[in-house]
């Protein structure tokens, strides 16, 4: 697969598209036991924040899963043709109303990695012809190819935060 030109997305996704190699969909597929394996070495940090205000490590890993699913849905909608314009999402008052700090660490990388090893078979799938296609997102315009560069990107973004300012 190519990697998306910058006329494919909004200067906000080159954050995440640079981090990416040519091969997304080889990231992608490493990203569903690797990033468990490490959220999995975190248990003892699990409810640590590196700063007031700031997200502990379950509900940075709960956003990344809101992330996940708010990027797959996006592309599902674009690669089968949708025209209507999709909302944004405030990434904020979804951690707040989501209480992950109820949760354990463990069942959280358990279901990330259920998320992305499902949402796997529907990336395989595309054809060309759909990866091409775009649409309108956060009133941004955005191809399907592009959303899959930003999705291995986001999860290699997040992991760079923890080990700067988690561990």
């Amino acid at each position: 697969m190519n990697r998306p030109q910058t006329h494919e997305y909004p200067v906000w996704a080159e954050t995440y598209i640079k981090l990416v190699g040519d091969d997304v969909m080889e990231q992608l597929e490493k990203q569903a036991t690797e990033f468990p394996d490490f959220i999995n070495s975190l248990i003892e940090k699990a409810d640590f924040a590196y700063a007031p205000g700031k997200w502990t490590i379950k509900e940075l890993i709960g956003h990344i899963i809101d992330s996940e699913r708010v990027f797959v849905y996006r592309l599902t909608c674009f690669a089968r043709g949708e025209q209507h314009a999709l909302p944004g999402f405030e990434e904020d008052d979804y951690v707040a109303n989501a209480h992950f700090s109820d949760r354990s660490l463990l069942s959280l990388s358990e279901e990330f990695a259920l998320l992305r090893k499902s949402n796997l078979y529907l990336f395989k799938s595309l054809t060309e012809k759909e990866l091409n296609r775009s649409g309108t997102a956060s009133e941004r315009q955005i191809t399907v190819r592009a959303i899959l560069f930003v999705m291995a990107g986001h999860i290699m973004h997040h992991l760079g935060i923890i080990k700067e300012r988690y561990l």
